[in-house]
C-alpha cells in the first residue's frame, strides 16, 4: 500500500468509527483551504480527505485492510479529495467538522409553536394587596375553524412537491479544485416544506390560523406589584399550521392611590394636625385597606414622628403575613390669629416661661458624603 491512511489521520488500526471521525474533524478544521491556503496544507487536506473517505466506509475499509486501494477503482469523479458518495462523507461532514453538528436534513414542518404575547393590566392598590380575579380581552391568533389548521381549502389537501419530491431541499453538484462538491438548499417551490397547497383556505389564506378576540379570566395573587408578570401557559398565539399556542404574560400596573404610597409591602401616608392636637393628643380617623380605624396621636407628638400600624400593609407575595402601614405626622403652626387667640397663646407662653426663648442651636444637618468624610477623618 502506497499510503498509510491510519497514519494520515493519526489513529490506530483498531480505531472505532467515532475515533476516526473525531480525528478527521480535528484535522479538517486545521487544514481546510479556507482556513489555511498554503499549497502544502492543501495537499495535506486532500490526503486526510482521502483517508477519511476510505476508513469511514466499511466496504472500502475492508478492501484497504486486505491490501487493496479502493480509491484507485473510482475514476476521475471519485479520486482522492472527492466529495462523492464516500469522499468527505457528504457536504454535511464539512459542516460537522467546522460547527460540530451536521446540517438538518429533510422537509421542515408546516406546524410550528406560536409566539408568546404580553398585555398590561391595571389594578387598584387593594386588588394588588389582597388579590382578585379579572376578565381580560385578548386579540391573538387562533386555529382556523374552516380548515382546522391544515391551511388547505375544504375538500382539498396538501400535495407532495414535484420539484423536490417531498424532500424539502434540492441538491446541486459543482466542481472545484478539490473535486465535486454537493450543496443543498431549501426547495424554492415549496419553501422547504416538501408539500405545496394548491388551493389555500379562503379564511386563513393557508396559514392555518386567524385573528380573534377572546375573553380570559385571570387570577391575580395577593401581593403583586408594578412589573409583576403572570404566566398563562398556552394562552398566547396559535402557531402557523395550527401549531401549539405560545404563552400569555399579564404584566401588572398598579394605579396610584389617593392616600397611600407603596414602598415594597409597606404603605405610607401623612396626617397633618394642628399644634394644639399634637400638644394635647387626639385620635384621627383613617380609612385603611381594612376599613375605618383611629390613629392614636399621643400628647407631645412632634412633627416628623411616625406611627406604625402593624399588619395593615400589603400581603407578602411569597410567604404569609403583611407589611405595615406607617403614618407620618406633620404638625402645622397657625399663621393668622385673632386677638383672643393671640392673648391666650401669650398667657400660655408666660406660664411656660417661653416669652423670650433662647432656642437650642446645633450644627446644620450634614449630607451622606459629609458624614462619611467625617467618619473617615475620625471626627
Amino acid at each position: 500500500m502506497a499510503t498509510d491512511y491510519y497514519a494520515v489521520l493519526g489513529v490506530r488500526r483498531d480505531a472505532s468509527q467515532e475515533e476516526i471521525k473525531k480525528a478527521f474533524r480535528r484535522l479538517a478544521r486545521e487544514l481546510h483551504p479556507d482556513v489555511n491556503p498554503d499549497p502544502k496544507t492543501q495537499e495535506r487536506f486532500k490526503e486526510i480527505n482521502a483517508a477519511y473517505e476510505v476508513l469511514s466506509d466499511p466496504q472500502k475499509k475492508q478492501v484497504y485492510d486486505l491490501g487493496g486501494d479502493p480509491l484507485s477503482q473510482q475514476g476521475a469523479g471519485g479520486g482522492a479529495g472527492g466529495f462523492g458518495a464516500g469522499g468527505f462523507g457528504n457536504f454535511s461532514d464539512i459542516m460537522d467538522a467546522f460547527f460540530g453538528t451536521a446540517s438538518q436534513r429533510g422537509p421542515r414542518s408546516r406546524t410550528r409553536r406560536g409566539q408568546d404575547a404580553m398585555i398590561r393590566l391595571e389594578v387598584e392598590l387593594d386588588e394588588a394587596a389582597f388579590g382578585t380575579t379579572k376578565d381580560i380581552q385578548v386579540d391573538t391568533a387562533v386555529v382556523c375553524n374552516t380548515c382546522n389548521g391544515e391551511g388547505a381549502a375544504p375538500g382539498t389537501s396538501a400535495q407532495t412537491c414535484d420539484m423536490c419530491r417531498g424532500r424539502g431541499e434540492v441538491s446541486q453538484v459543482t466542481r472545484s479544485f478539490l473535486g465535486q462538491v454537493m450543496t443543498s438548499r431549501p426547495c424554492p417551490q415549496c419553501q422547504g416544506f416538501g408539500t405545496v397547497v394548491p388551493t389555500p383556505c379562503p379564511e386563513c389564506a393557508g396559514d392555518g390560523r386567524v385573528r380573534s378576540r377572546r375573553t380570559l379570566t385571570v387570577k391575580i395573587p395577593a401581593g403583586v406589584d408594578n412589573g409583576t408578570r403572570i404566566q398563562l401557559a398556552g394562552e398566547g398565539e396559535v402557531g402557523p399550521g395550527g401549531g401549539p399556542a405560545g404563552d400569555l404574560y399579564v404584566e401588572i400596573h398598579e394605579l396610584p392611590h389617593p392616600t397611600f404610597q407603596r414602598r415594597g409591602d409597606d404603605l405610607h401616608c401623612t396626617v397633618t394636625i394642628p399644634m394644639t392636637a399634637a400638644a394635647l393628643g387626639t385620635k384621627v380617623p383613617l380609612e385603611t385597606l381594612d376599613g375605618l380605624e383611629e390613629v392614636d396621636i399621643r400628647p407631645g407628638t412632634q412633627s416628623g414622628q411616625s406611627i406604625p400600624l402593624h399588619g395593615r400593609g400589603v400581603t407578602h407575595l411569597r410567604g404569609g403575613g403583611r407589611g405595615d402601614l406607617i403614618v407620618h405626622v406633620e404638625v402645622t403652626t397657625p399663621t393668622k390669629l385673632d386677638p383672643e387667640q393671640e392673648r391666650l397663646l401669650r398667657e400660655l407662653a408666660k406660664l411656660r416661661g417661653e416669652e423670650r426663648p433662647q432656642g437650642q442651636f446645633q450644627p446644620g444637618q450634614q449630607g451622606l458624603f459629609s458624614r462619611l468624610k467625617d467618619a473617615f477623618n475620625g471626627r
